[in-house]
């Protein structure tokens, strides 16, 4: 792994988990069903980009 990509893994990393922190801390003020909803959302929008992301690996 050459340097500069792994200091740019670790910062989206980093960055994953900040944002990660803040929405767990946002969720706590919204009621459930708002959490809910929001949490499919997000759910189904990382599931589109893990199958988009298959597809162009497996066309090369």
């Amino acid at each position: 792994m050459h340097s500069s990509t792994g200091r740019t893994t670790v910062m989206v990393i980093v960055a994953a988990l900040l944002v990660m922190g803040i929405m767990l801390g946002a969720v706590v003020q919204l009621p459930a069903p708002v959490s809910l909803v929001a949490g499919t959302a997000i759910g189904c929008w990382l599931i589109a980009f893990a199958v988009r992301e298959r597809r162009a690996a497996r066309r090369g």
